[in-house]
C-alpha cells in the first residue's frame, strides 16, 4: 500500500469506489448542465460543478471543469452555510455569485444544494455557470471603464432562491430582469437547479448502498488521501524559493506602463508558499482580483504539475497564499474585478515558470491570453427576439514544451474545459457573419520547441441596429514570452473597418461600449505560445515542415530560425534546406542579437512607423513596444519588455552557435 493509503480507515476497494462515485456525481451535474442549459455560453462549457461537504470544503469535482472555478467553489459554499446555518431544510437551494466572498466575477453564478439524511445535512452539491450577461453598463457586463463593481452588474450575495422544492419566482424574475437576456437567465437558473438534484440523487443512492457513516467518512478519506498524497509529492521536491514576475498591459488612469504582478515560490519540508508580496495596487479598471480567484490561479497552476491527483480541498490544505491587501490579487469591495481573468492568467503562467524550473521535464512557455468579445444590440432579423448578445471566445497557442512543441489552437489555461463555440450556432442566435477562422501563420513564438499557433477571426455585423462591441484581453504590450531561449510570440488586440469609410481602426485589447455599425468588420487574432529553448537550435527539417503545414512562412522562417529553404514547389508546398545558407544566416542572427535589443527604441520605432520592419520584428529582435495602430513608442513598456526578454530568453543564448 502507498503512503497515500496508509491513512485509510475505509477499505481500499470501498474507498475506490467511493471516491470515483463522488467525481462520477459531477461529471453527471455537468451532463445535466448541457442538456438542460439555455445560452450558448454555458452550453459551450462555461460552467463547472462541485459536491462539498457539510464544512462547504471540496471533495470532487468534474472532469471538465474550467480552471478558473476548481479552486473556488468552497468559498461561496461556506459563505452560505455562514449567512444561513441553521435554517437549511430539505428541498432548498441557495445562490450567490459574490466574488468578496470567494467567487470569481459577477457573471459566474453558483447555485447549490444540502444534501440531507434525515435532519442531518450531510454534504452540499454545487453548480456553478457563467451567464452570459448580468446587467450593468455594457452588454455581457464586461465594462472597461468600471472601477467599481456597480457598473459590472447585480451582487447577489447569499440568498434561498428554492424554498423546500418551491422555486421563488418572484426572486428569480426580480434576478433575471435585471439582466439583457431574462429568458435565457432563468432557463439557465432551472438548469443548474436540476443538475443540483441529480447529485443530491447519486449521493443518496450511495448512502442506501453503503450506510451514511460510511459515506460521509469516505468524503473526509478522499480529502486526506490527497492531502497526503499532494504533501509526498511536495515533499519529494528540493526546498528553496523562486520568484518571477509578469505583467498586465496598462492601468488607463497611470498612462503606458506594464503593472507587475510577481509571484515567490518557497517549498519548506511538505507545505509551499506562493507569496505575492510587491505586486501592483489594484488599477482602474476590472483587470484585478479578489482573494478567491487568485487563490483559484495558485491551485491550477501548481495541478498542472501533479495531473493525476484528484483535486478537492485536500490538494488546498499544504498551500498557503499572501497577498498583499487592496492589490491587484486580493481587491476589495467595491473594487472592479470582472475582468479577473486577465491577473488569474499571468498567475498561472508564472506559475507555469517557476515549476518548470522546478521540474524541467515538465517545463512549458507562456500561453496565449484569454479574450472575450462581447456584442450587443437590436436584432433586426426577429422581431420577436428584438435583443442579442453575442458573447464569443477563441483558442489559442499553448507555449513550447520540454521536448515537443507548443498545442496548437487551444482553449486557454484560464478555461481548458471550454469549447470553442461553432460559428454556425453562433450565426444563427446573432446577426453577426464568420468571414474567416484559421490557424494564424507565424503566431507561435520561435523557439526549440515552437509555441503552438493561435487564429485569427474575422466577422462581419449584418441586420442590427444600437449594436457595441467591447473586448478584454491583455498580452497587447506584456507580449506572449519564451523561455530557456525561446522567442516571443506576437501582440493581441483587435481591428474594425469601417463601412462608412473603408478605413481600419486599432482598437487593442481594453475597451468598451464602442459603436459599431451593419456592415462593419473586427477582425481579432489570438497570440500563439512563447517558443521554448534557442530557436537557432531548433532542427532546420522541423522548420521545413512548419513551413509546409503553413504554420511558419518562408519569411519568418529566415529571421526567426535562420533556417533558409530552397522553394521547389510552392503549389505542393515542396522545400529543401539550403544547408550553407542556413550556417551562415544563423551566424549571423547570433552575432547581432543582442545588439538588436540595445537598439535605440525610438530609431526602431521610426522604422516601424514607416513600414521598414513589422510587428514580428519589433518584439522578437529589438524587443519594442509601440501602439500598434500608430506606431508611438512606449519606452516605459519597452524597458519592461526587454527586461523580460533579456531574463528568460537572451540569458540562455549560444553566441557561437553554427548548428544547421
Amino acid at each position: 500500500m502507498s503512503t497515500s493509503q496508509a491513512g485509510l480507515s475505509l477499505d481500499p476497494v470501498t474507498f475506490e469506489v467511493l471516491k470515483n462515485s463522488f467525481i462520477t456525481a459531477v461529471d453527471q451535474m455537468a451532463e445535466q448542465v448541457l442538456r438542460t442549459c439555455y445560452s450558448f455560453v454555458i452550453y459551450n462549457r462555461d460552467f463547472s460543478n462541485a459536491l462539498n461537504d457539510a464544512n462547504g470544503d471540496s471533495i470532487a469535482q468534474g472532469n471538465q471543469d474550467l480552471a478558473a472555478h476548481v479552486g473556488t467553489l468552497h468559498y461561496t459554499c461556506k459563505d452560505v452555510i455562514r449567512v444561513f446555518k441553521g435554517t437549511m431544510k430539505p428541498g432548498d437551494v441557495f445562490m450567490i455569485n459574490d466574488p468578496y466572498a470567494g467567487g470569481t466575477h459577477f457573471n459566474d453564478v453558483r447555485l447549490m444544494r444540502p444534501i440531507f439524511v434525515g435532519d442531518e445535512i450531510i454534504a452540499f452539491s454545487q453548480s456553478n455557470g457563467h451567464w452570459s450577461d448580468v446587467g450593468g453598463s455594457v452588454p455581457g457586463s464586461f465594462d472597461v471603464n468600471a472601477r467599481e463593481m456597480f457598473r459590472e452588474g447585480i451582487r447577489i450575495t447569499p440568498v434561498r432562491i428554492v424554498d423546500q422544492g418551491i422555486l421563488r419566482e418572484d426572486l428569480a424574475n426580480m434576478i433575471a430582469a435585471n439582466t439583457r437576456d431574462p429568458d435565457s437567465i432563468i432557463g439557465d437558473m432551472r438548469s443548474q437547479i436540476e443538475a443540483t438534484r441529480i447529485a443530491e440523487q447519486e449521493i443518496l443512492r450511495l448512502v442506501d448502498k453503503y450506510g451514511k457513516d460510511t459515506v460521509v467518512t469516505g468524503f473526509q478519506e478522499v480529502q486526506n488521501y490527497v492531502e497526503r498524497a499532494t504533501r509526498q509529492r511536495i515533499a519529494d521536491m528540493p526546498d528553496g524559493s523562486w520568484e518571477t514576475v509578469d505583467h498586465i498591459d496598462r492601468d488607463p488612469a497611470l498612462g503606458e506602463g506594464l503593472i507587475p504582478i510577481c509571484v515567490k515560490l518557497t517549498i519548506k519540508g511538505d507545505e509551499v508558499t506562493y507569496d505575492f508580496s510587491g505586486s501592483h495596487d489594484t488599477i482602474s479598471t476590472l483587470y484585478n482580483s479578489a482573494f478567491g480567484a487568485t487563490f483559484s490561479a495558485v491551485v491550477a497552476g501548481m495541478k498542472t504539475y501533479f495531473p493525476d491527483l484528484p483535486l478537492n480541498s485536500g490538494f488546498y490544505r499544504p498551500i498557503k497564499v499572501i497577498a498583499p491587501k487592496d492589490s491587484i490579487v486580493d481587491a476589495p469591495w467595491p473594487t472592479a474585478v470582472t475582468g479577473f481573468l486577465m491577473p488569474f492568467e499571468k498567475i498561472m503562467n508564472s506559475t507555469y515558470e517557476i515549476w518548470s524550473g522546478i521540474m524541467p521535464e515538465r517545463a512549458i512557455a507562456c500561453t496565449f491570453n484569454q479574450e472575450y468579445l462581447l456584442t450587443g444590440g437590436r436584432d433586426l432579423r426577429d422581431e420577436n427576439k428584438p435583443m442579442f448578445m453575442f458573447y464569443d471566445w477563441l483558442p489559442g497557442g499553448w507555449g513550447g514544451r520540454a521536448t515537443k512543441d507548443g498545442c496548437n489552437s487551444t482553449t486557454s489555461c484560464f478555461g481548458t474545459g471550454l469549447q470553442a463555440q461553432p460559428v454556425e450556432g453562433q450565426e444563427r442566435l446573432s446577426p453577426i457573419l464568420a468571414n474567416e477562422m484559421e490557424i494564424k501563420r507565424d503566431s507561435g513564438g520561435p523557439g526549440k520547441y515552437r509555441g503552438g499557433a493561435g487564429v485569427v477571426k474575422t466577422s462581419t455585423l449584418r441586420e442590427a441596429s444600437d449594436a457595441v462591441l467591447s473586448y478584454i484581453c491583455d498580452r497587447e504590450r506584456a507580449i506572449t514570452w519564451g523561455i530557456k531561449g525561446g522567442l516571443p510570440s506576437m501582440p493581441q488586440g483587435l481591428w474594425v473597418k469601417r463601412a462608412e469609410t473603408g478605413e481600419k481602426e486599432w482598437l487593442g485589447t481594453i475597451f468598451s461600449d464602442m459603436p459599431i455599425k451593419t456592415g462593419d468588420i473586427f477582425s481579432r487574432p489570438t497570440a500563439g505560445g512563447g517558443g521554448l529553448g534557442d530557436p537557432l537550435e531548433r532542427d532546420p527539417n522541423a522548420v521545413m515542415h512548419d513551413v509546409e503545414q503553413d504554420y511558419v512562412s518562408l519569411e519568418r522562417a529566415k529571421k526567426d530560425y535562420g533556417v533558409v529553404l530552397k522553394v521547389i514547389d510552392i503549389d505542393l508546398a515542396e522545400y529543401e534546406v539550403d544547408t550553407p545558407a542556413t550556417i551562415e544566416e544563423r551566424k549571423h542572427i547570433a552575432s547581432k542579437r543582442r545588439k538588436w535589443l540595445e537598439e535605440d527604441p525610438a530609431g526602431v520605432a521610426k522604422r516601424y512607423q514607416n513600414g521598414e520592419i513589422c510587428e514580428l520584428d519589433m518584439v522578437r529582435r529589438y524587443g519594442v513596444i509601440v501602439d500598434w495602430g500608430t506606431g508611438e513608442l512606449m519606452p516605459k513598456s519597452t524597458k519592461q519588455f526587454r527586461e523580460s526578454v533579456k531574463k528568460r530568453t537572451a540569458n540562455y543564448w549560444n553566441d557561437n552557435i553554427i548548428n544547421s
